[in-house]
């Protein structure tokens, strides 16, 4: 008994010390997300643009899109632009903003000045699409099919790696699921 409790405290650490290292195999952009085979949030927001338009979930359906959470005030949605700006004029996918918790005019300066890659941009000003959505922090990017459901959630810089890597070959297998049925 004297000798478990002498080694009691180095089996705990050990055991510790396992758990720790499997953590650090962990991909801190893959968060398991609640909303992934389920439709896209419903939600009536204005446009960006004009806030007299509303925008409803309903304007993104009806092909294979990518949902953009941004902001003006976010580090990694500005280094994160230039590679949206790439997607949208190579590889013809429609990806809708969501600008989240920010001030419009500055939303929309920020757009002018870098470039619009956004299909359509709603303004969530209070950040209640970004709770339906379960956002974490932005940016994040969600991939949705042509009936309105997310099939992918990806946290953090969409660049040439994630394009190529994760979303590209979704994107394709979604597009061949859509013309199928």
């Amino acid at each position: 008994m004297k000798r478990l409790k002498l080694f009691l405290p180095l089996i705990i650490f050990v055991a510790l010390g396992g758990l720790l290292l499997k953590g650090l195999e962990l991909d801190p952009n893959e968060m398991p997300s609640a909303l992934i085979d389920k439709e896209l949030p419903k939600f009536s927001l204005p446009s960006l643009e004009n806030p007299e338009i509303m925008l409803e979930r309903n304007h993104l359906l009806g092909q294979v899109a990518l949902v953009n959470v941004w902001a003006t005030w976010c580090p990694s949605c500005r280094a994160e632009h230039p590679y949206l700006m790439q997607i949208s004029e190579q590889e013809k996918i429609p990806i809708y903003g969501v600008d989240y918790k920010d001030v419009r005019k500055d939303a929309q300066q920020w757009l002018r000045k870098l470039g619009d890659p956004y299909a359509v941009n709603v303004f969530d000003e209070q950040g209640k699409l970004g709770i339906d959505l379960g956002v974490f922090g932005a940016p994040e990017t969600y991939l949705i099919d042509h009936k309105g459901v997310i099939r992918y959630k990806h946290i953090g810089v969409v660049d040439d790696q994630v394009w190529l890597n994760l979303l590209k070959p979704l994107v394709e297998q979604l597009r061949a699921e859509a013309s199928q049925g």
